[in-house]
């Protein structure tokens, strides 16, 4: 005789999921769209570099994010909330935590240039790759906040659409720029 159980209703494994899923439910995607766009713009602002830069590349994009990271926590946490009260460690905790996607999407184009050496390219080619890692990570972030909003296919298309023309124009601006 096969008997089947419920699992409880209680306990701590629900309490890990109920936390997981109200995450999920109020997961943000700005900073991750945010977060690409400046990694991109990063790219194409990039100039000469010095004798290593690839590595200098790497830094660049990696402390870029992790300076608007700290410029968005820094607004948010005395900006908005510090009219509404002071704010204390949890609510500093989850500002730092709800801004980190900003410094996430660096992370991408950064191990695109990290990689570029494997795949033949020269600097001039990492720059390339990891300006298109970022504006797909772009497009990315965009229907992943769509989708996790419930948005009709259609406004996902919309969605992927206006941030692939947002990083066509960064990508335009690249080529304009010839540096």
């Amino acid at each position: 005789m096969s008997r089947t159980t419920t699992p409880p209703t209680t306990g701590p494994a629900t309490a890990r999921r109920a936390r997981r899923a109200e995450h999920r439910a109020r997961a943000d995607y700005t900073g991750g769209v945010y977060g690409s766009m400046l990694a991109a713009s990063v790219l194409i602002g990039a100039g000469s570099l010095g004798s290593f830069p690839r590595a200098e590349l790497v830094l660049l994009l990696l402390l870029t994010g992790v300076v608007f990271w700290i410029a968005h926590v820094h607004a948010q946490l005395f900006g908005a909330r510090l009219a509404q009260r002071a704010p204390d460690r949890r609510v500093v905790l989850l500002v730092c935590r709800d801004e980190w996607p900003i410094v996430k999407a660096a992370v991408p184009p950064a191990a695109a240039v990290a990689v570029s050496p494997l795949l033949g390219l020269d600097v001039r080619g990492a720059v390339w790759l990891a300006l298109s890692v970022a504006v797909a990570g772009q497009v990315g972030w965009s229907v992943a906040a769509a989708r996790r909003a419930g948005a009709s296919w259609r406004l996902v298309a919309v969605a992927a659409s206006v941030n692939l023309g947002l990083g066509l124009l960064i990508i335009s601006f690249k080529i304009f720029l010839k540096h």
